[in-house]
């Protein structure tokens, strides 16, 4: 069984993640944003808008809304565009949240992909595909920004969690 409190954490990491990668994008100029690579969506603008569109598309689907077409990512938004996109989504996803049971977590819930297949799977696990989703995709990103020169990120779980040794409690 999935646990909604285990979901959370790992929704304040990805957030916290994104945030990284969106601050060391911000840095970068509109012409290395849409840089050619072979990976990703084929550049960092079109990878963070595609992140963002896999968290948004996912919170929809949980709440059972009518799968509406995959967003653009040819766009020319700016980071800070596509970061405020985040910040709504994040909000709308913390709302929704916090009206789950645990319970809830096990309902199924049967959604359409952006070609229109119907499928069906427990909410809890839909959640955890937007989180893999999001850490295969900040990956790509981390790299894009690395490969143009731009501030290097830590966005390994371990970098937000861990704390300085002199503040840890230890055992007696």
């Amino acid at each position: 069984m999935l646990h909604l409190d285990t979901l959370q954490i790992f929704y304040r990491y990805s957030d916290w993640a994104n945030e990284e990668i969106l601050r060391a994008a911000a840095s970068l100029t509109e012409e290395s944003l849409d840089r050619s690579f072979d990976m990703g969506r084929g550049s960092l603008r079109k990878t963070l808008l595609h992140l963002h569109a896999g968290e948004d598309v996912w919170l929809h689907r949980w709440q059972g809304f009518t799968e509406t077409p995959w967003p653009d990512e040819t766009e020319k938004a700016t980071v800070e565009t596509i970061h405020a996109r985040f910040r709504a989504t994040w909000l709308q996803r913390s709302r929704f949240m916090a009206t789950l049971k645990a319970a809830d977590a096990e309902n199924m819930v049967a959604y359409r992909d952006s070609k229109g297949s119907l499928f069906k799977a427990t909410l809890g696990d839909m959640m955890v595909q937007a989180i893999v989703h999001s850490t295969h995709h900040r990956a790509q990103a981390v790299n894009m920004i690395r490969r143009l020169g731009g501030a290097v990120v830590e966005v390994d779980y371990m970098m937000w969690v861990r704390q300085p040794a002199e503040t840890v409690v230890r055992p007696a």
